[in-house]
């Protein structure tokens, strides 16, 4: 009798704490919460090899195994020839300089079909011979995440003695993350903290919110670089940096002051910008952009900080709204 295909994900330090439930809602395309909850039922979701149960919480490590009764070939990760910028790299580790519209690896339902295709997983099995495996297949090298529209810095481990030594840094809030925000609106202070806890939107999947219950704590400060009034409205560029590393965790909170970021329709922001009667700009991507990211090398102790200046497409864009006519 043959075996059941199946996938097998390790958990993040990000995300430990969360229930199995809430991660897996989270981590499979397309399978609502309760649908998770009764393949665990079901026994069709091993955590480290066994049954459990929909409410257990996470610690991070663990690995979960979704049987896939369907016969769907098991998913993982293959090489593509894409180009990437490398803006460090040695034995243990690689900091890249992620460009907006990659993922950083497919979604648990994806095949290598388009879902699965110009991953940044996939570019990193091209270029380098060796990642680590904590991850599991879907995700080699993979210690945190930033979204698809999201560019700028992120770091890869090479090995696996490395991506713990990491994934610990990050746990204990040691890495340093900071960003450049564009967003809808003047902020009423020049800086602030937002401390809010997100969770996952009930009635939109896609969305995280402020306004659930249960939600993980998240922490961030943010800075006003520059105010602008233009034609097209007022917006404030910002420097943001955060404490914790919460799904969407920016963009949540930015959103919840009502300022959400521009080019982040999911959030709130608009499609198009008005310009005049006769046209309107916009922006393919969200407006933000991660620009510093310090870190203490997992062999050496040694500091790293590196930063990735604002793409063109975003310079360009502030660039227009300089423009007076």
């Amino acid at each position: 009798m043959t075996e059941p295909a199946s996938t097998t994900m390790t958990v993040l330090a990000e995300d430990a704490g969360k229930r199995l439930d809430q991660f897996l809602a989270a981590s499979l395309d397309s399978v609502s919460r309760t649908r998770v909850q009764e393949l665990i039922v079901e026994k069709k979701i091993l955590l480290d090899g066994a049954p459990t149960k929909p409410s257990v919480k996470l610690r991070g490590g663990e690995h979960v195994t979704v049987l896939d009764t369907a016969g769907r070939p098991p998913l993982r990760a293959f090489a593509e020839d894409i180009p990437l910028d490398i803006a460090y790299e040695d034995d243990d580790l690689a900091i890249i300089n992620k460009p907006a519209g990659m993922m950083v690896h497919a979604g648990a339902g994806a095949t290598e079909d388009q879902r699965n295709r110009g991953t940044l997983v996939n570019a990193l099995l091209h270029h380098f011979q060796q990642l680590s495996s904590v991850g599991g297949e879907m995700r080699p090298g993979i210690v945190h995440r930033l979204d698809k529209e999201t560019s700028g810095l992120i770091v890869v481990a090479k090995n696996d003695q490395a991506h713990r030594k990491l994934a610990s840094q990050f746990a204990r809030r040691e890495v340093k993350k900071t960003y450049v925000a564009l967003v809808h609106g003047w902020l009423k202070k020049d800086s602030g903290t937002i401390s809010a806890s997100i969770s996952r939107d009930r009635i939109r999947r896609t969305r995280m919110t402020t306004r659930g219950f249960g939600g993980r704590e998240a922490v961030s400060h943010y800075n006003a670089l520059r105010r602008y009034e233009t034609p097209q409205g007022k917006f404030t560029l910002l420097e943001v940096r955060i404490d914790t590393g919460r799904t969407h965790q920016i963009r949540v909170h930015l959103a919840s002051l009502g300022h959400p970021v521009v080019g982040d329709t999911l959030y709130g922001a608009p499609r198009e910008i008005r310009v005049s009667k006769a046209g309107a700009i916009s922006l393919s991507r969200n407006f933000l952009h991660a620009a510093q990211l310090t870190l203490s090398h997992p062999r050496t102790g040694e500091q790293l900080s590196l930063k990735a200046p604002l793409p063109q497409t975003l310079e360009a864009f502030l660039a227009t709204l300089d423009h007076r006519p």
